[in-house]
């Protein structure tokens, strides 16, 4: 069987860049799976384990500290080893996280498996983008992206679903062992689509001590979040020390000989406002998904399997946007599609702040499907917006920094939704657990004003898009 790229070619022809996609795309659903999936578990792993919000929350956390951290040194791993075994590896810790974590005896266990998933997904993510730039003309992009989103939104749309079923039927567990399936038809893919050798071969070393303070000052900014409400002292030296470590990083990357980030993409108009998008929407994406689950089952008292299900209808209404909002963005200006898909965002996440005991299903589940086709409105957009016309030795770098600010932003959206649901309940003395009694409206008052929150930093998401272009458009 062929195993070079040059021979793969000339068997596969002008269709081999889109088995390379479809490879990649799959093991991209299963990374998604693996993030998403466990949301509408929360609840019962708190149950399991004992755990409070501010505690509940770092099974989410966990995974998108890991994830965000490992985006960084994609673009290296790619250079020194190669898009095949690159690609292996990840997809093989992928499915060891996912076995050992549907194991877990305890929590710390349970956070570990989180994080070896979350390294895994990290640095699966870039890839596609990585290689729709690098393999596909500027007038195929469009509609290779609009493809590749529609495979990848299957994965929150059916998952939640999926999820939600299993833990009501088989508990937790059950949930981690959904991503098995997946990795193993990639390691047969890749076995037959990825070449043994790669042109990106060739990289220097890597930036250790950019990514121990890009470290420093995740772990720290996190950290610094989740002790706000119990001790602010702590809180203020962690903050600090986030950003001194910030600082820090954007110095050092300013003078290091092979930067995790090269500072350079940011004299590109389109690039920074595009980064900024990103950070911005992934806490409003990352923080909602997390929210809505916990919502549904906490504040309106649904059951895991109702609470999962909400979401599918409106993950399939993403899928069928996406292709089409690809097409759009190979002949409308990027920005201007990111912008509405902002706008319809933020509207979803203020339609769910009206929720109330005597809210229909069926209109919440038409008011997630308004963020879904927003969503799949900025999907597309975003990495082509921000990617064009930056040089194309950049493109690498580049698609891993907007996953990277990405998922930075989702981490923080996250661990700000726990802490300030977790706050608001506070406030108005209402307490997690779903018991019968007074508290019940308490709760949804904690809810809403917390969708309110994740409905306003879309809005401010939409100004930047409208500069996300470059400076001669």
């Amino acid at each position: 069987m062929p195993q070079t790229i040059d021979q793969l070619r000339e068997q596969y022809g002008a269709r081999y860049k889109w088995l390379v996609l479809l490879t990649v795309m799959i093991g991209s659903v299963a990374a998604i799976l693996s993030s998403t999936i466990v949301n509408v578990a929360v609840p019962d792993m708190s149950r399991h384990f004992t755990l409070g919000q501010e505690r509940a929350q770092w099974v989410a956390t966990s995974f998108m500290l890991a994830m965000t951290l490992s985006m960084l040194i994609t673009p290296w791993l790619l250079l020194r080893f190669g898009l095949r075994r690159t690609y292996t590896g990840a997809i093989l810790m992928l499915l060891i996280g996912g076995m050992a974590g549907g194991f877990s005896v305890n929590y710390p266990m349970l956070i570990s498996m989180r994080v070896l998933e979350g390294l895994a997904a990290g640095i699966i993510q870039p890839i596609p983008a990585i290689v729709i730039l690098r393999s596909f003309e500027e007038k195929e992009q469009g509609r290779a992206m609009g493809i590749f989103g529609f495979g990848v939104v299957l994965a929150p749309a059916v998952g939640p679903s999926v999820g939600g079923f299993l833990v009501e039927h088989f508990g937790w567990q059950s949930i981690f062992f959904v991503v098995v399936p997946f990795c193993l038809l990639v390691l047969v893919l890749i076995r037959r689509f990825l070449a043994i050798n790669s042109p990106m071969m060739g990289a220097s070393r890597l930036d250790w001590k950019g990514l121990l303070l890009a470290a420093v000052c995740t772990i720290s900014v996190l950290n610094g979040l989740v002790s706000l409400n119990d001790n602010p002292i702590l809180a203020a030296a962690l903050l600090a020390l986030s950003l001194a470590s910030f600082i820090g990083f954007v110095a050092y990357q300013r003078k290091a000989a092979a930067p995790l980030i090269d500072m350079k993409l940011f004299a590109y108009r389109q690039f920074s406002m595009g980064a900024l998008v990103a950070f911005i929407y992934g806490m409003a994406l990352f923080g909602s998904t997390y929210l809505v689950p916990v919502y549904m089952q906490i504040g309106l008292r649904y059951a895991p399997s109702q609470a999962g299900l909400i979401l599918l209808p409106a993950g399939i209404a993403l899928a069928l946007t996406i292709p089409a909002a690809g097409k759009m963005a190979d002949h409308f200006p990027p920005n201007i599609l990111v912008a509405i898909g902002l706008g319809l965002l933020a509207l979803s996440f203020g339609l769910m702040a009206l929720g109330a005991p005597g809210t229909s299903y069926f209109t919440l589940m038409a008011w997630t499907i308004i963020g879904r086709v927003g969503l799949g409105l900025v999907l597309p957009s975003l990495s082509l917006g921000s990617m064009r016309g930056v040089d194309f030795s950049l493109i690498a770098q580049g698609a891993s920094t907007i996953s990277f600010v990405r998922q930075l932003g989702g981490a923080i959206g996250v661990s700000l939704v726990g802490i300030v649901l977790e706050w608001r309940m506070a406030a108005h003395q209402a307490g997690l657990p779903a018991t019968p009694g007074g508290d019940a409206m308490q709760r949804l008052r904690a809810f809403d004003e917390t969708f309110v929150l994740v409905a306003c930093i879309c809005a401010v998401a939409v100004l930047a898009a409208w500069r996300m272009q470059a400076k001669s458009e």
